[in-house]
């Protein structure tokens, strides 16, 4: 197996790891914006190559030998950056046998706080997640022409390790706001490695939703990891007297709570860290 991720952050990172824990011959490529950052994965064994998604990077056979790929990286006003300039190449991969495109949970836009699953109609209430709705549908026009399966991952909010509630308390960040009635759907990085490297062996096609089985408000989180920490949480803020900035107000629009039961059921699987108590309580430790 030749796994090509394009965009290789935090998710593609987490999920190369748990392709190699699995089966440390399985090559990994993929790319990153800049060669600063090639550098430093190249010294996990990675093929590394610089795409900035604004023109075509010299991908080579790091992609033409691919029998994988993983599309990480975010649309924009232009339409995907992988479909943009680099078509052609996935197109003529000749041992290309499977697709994976990490969506996001926010294409259902608002629920009230119900429940969804896959079956739900998708309604965005912003530009970033109307871009990735357009997105999927570009992927899945692709992958019928080229005749293979696609697993769309639809991910939820994601954290881990240097990138949770404890790191914003550390810097001074983390906000108790309170919208009543507002949850937020949440996945930690080590479930989203692990599920993509369960689907990519098994070449698993469709649309799935990744999130943990336990949506939550967002102030619990944060009072949850102070306590961990032995800190104090941070009072607690009306979102109507909240000052935000309007990309993070956006966030609060959309109010569901996200089914992952048919991915765990595709895969025959519990989630490692079902609930952001067990989530960040591993990261503590």
């Amino acid at each position: 197996m030749r796994v090509f991720f394009f965009g290789m952050g935090y998710s593609s990172q987490a999920s190369a790891e748990a392709l190699r824990k699995d089966d440390p011959a399985v090559e990994i490529a993929g790319t990153v914006r800049d060669a600063g950052r090639a550098q430093a994965l190249a010294a996990k064994g990675y093929d590394i190559r610089v795409f900035d998604g604004e023109r075509p990077g010299a991908l080579g056979e790091a992609l033409s030998g691919a029998s994988h790929v993983v599309v990480s990286t975010p649309p924009g006003a232009l339409g995907d950056p992988v479909l943009r300039h680099h078509w052609a190449d996935v197109a003529r991969a000749p041992k290309l046998e499977w697709l994976c495109y990490f969506s996001t949970v926010g294409v259902y836009g608002d629920f009230g706080g119900a429940w969804v699953d896959e079956s739900a109609p998708c309604h965005p209430e912003n530009e970033r997640s109307r871009q990735r709705v357009v997105a999927e549908d570009e992927w899945r026009s692709f992958a019928r022409e080229k005749g293979i399966p696609l697993l769309i991952l639809r991910l939820a909010g994601i954290y881990g390790p240097q990138r949770s509630t404890f790191d914003r308390l550390r810097d001074g960040t983390a906000r108790r706001i309170v919208k009543p009635g507002q949850v937020f759907n949440r996945i930690h990085v080590a479930d989203i490695g692990r599920v993509t490297a369960l689907a990519a062996q098994r070449r698993l096609g469709g649309v799935f939703n990744l999130a943990d089985d336990e949506p939550a408000p967002p102030q619990d989180l944060i009072t949850y990891a102070a306590e961990l920490m032995g800190v104090a949480p941070p009072p607690e803020v009306p979102f109507e007297a909240a000052e935000m900035t309007p990309l993070a107000r956006s966030f609060y629009a959309d109010n569901k709570r996200i089914s992952n039961a048919a991915i765990k059921a595709a895969l025959g699987i519990d989630l490692l860290y079902p609930n952001y108590r067990e989530g960040l309580s591993a990261i503590a430790n």
